[in-house]
């Protein structure tokens, strides 16, 4: 830490010297550059005579979404039914998936560093690279619309995610448990099922709810491409232009995803 005099001949610390401070400088005039180009370029391509009238478009179209449409209700009961089976089965499905691959991954219980942790490595940053609604946008190409694309593109993009925190949970256990079990002669399954997964079963109950709550509000979306559940209705809705319907809809996408965070939160507080 550098040392000045002022004038009376008294030292006084300084956090930086000169060389730290122009080089403190230096960096907020680049980050304000970088700021003020790629400003530049978004303006260049922006319409900003829609931007100033979308105040009175905004005012337009909530004057002619309210009120709700509240006996189109009896038209989403199933959607919304297929959006939570599509949360839930899918979160399942990627669970089935993401225990082998966490494990593999794991420093402490994959059987190869050098060949299989690298690939278990790959396949949770692949599916964690990917949104949902491309991996739906993708499977409803392959193997058309419908509820079945929504669960795979929700199963796809939580193994990554899964495998993630369950690996890191597994590389952070004890491992004087995992030695004495060892120290008895227990085979390697033996370890597994009595030294390693008892240590971990919290953290991969967390992780399944918090999953499942993720998913509830990803699948309300999937609909938009074709994958199934309550953003099927949205995206017909929003193509007919029938504004109060799409407030009702988007009234019941929000008490759903309420009430996922509520069934989380008690269930975390239960398990943890």
């Amino acid at each position: 830490m550098p040392v000045s005099e002022n004038s009376t001949g008294l030292k006084v610390w300084q956090i930086r010297d000169r060389n730290q401070t122009l080089k403190r400088w230096f960096g907020y005039l680049l980050a304000v550059a970088a700021f003020m180009w790629c400003w530049k370029q978004i303006s260049d391509v922006t319409t900003w005579y829609f931007v100033w009238d979308a105040p009175r478009i905004a005012a337009d179209i909530g004057s002619r979404a309210m009120p709700p449409r509240w006996d189109y209700m009896g038209e989403l009961w199933v959607p919304i039914w297929d959006t939570l089976n599509i949360a839930t089965l899918g979160t399942l499905l990627a669970l089935i998936m993401a225990v082998p691959v966490a494990f593999l991954a794991a420093s402490n219980t994959t059987p190869s560093k050098t060949f299989v942790r690298p690939v278990a490595l790959f396949i949770i940053v692949s599916t964690r690279s990917i949104n949902s609604l491309i991996w739906a946008l993708l499977l409803v190409s392959i193997i058309g619309p419908g509820v079945a694309a929504g669960l795979v593109a929700i199963a796809i993009r939580s193994i990554g995610f899964c495998a993630k925190l369950l690996y890191e949970a597994i590389e952070e256990i004890d491992v004087k448990q995992v030695e004495a079990i060892t120290a008895t002669g227990a085979s390697r399954w033996q370890v597994m099922v009595y030294g390693i997964i008892p240590q971990i079963l919290p953290s991969f109950a967390g992780i399944t709810v918090f999953r499942w709550d993720i998913n509830i509000r990803e699948s309300t979306v999937l609909g938009l491409v074709g994958a199934g559940g309550i953003g099927l209705q949205l995206s017909s809705s929003l193509n007919v232009l029938a504004w109060p319907q799409v407030t009702l809809i988007l009234l019941v996408i929000l008490v759903a995803v309420v009430l996922g965070e509520w069934v989380s939160a008690k269930v975390r507080g239960a398990i943890i």
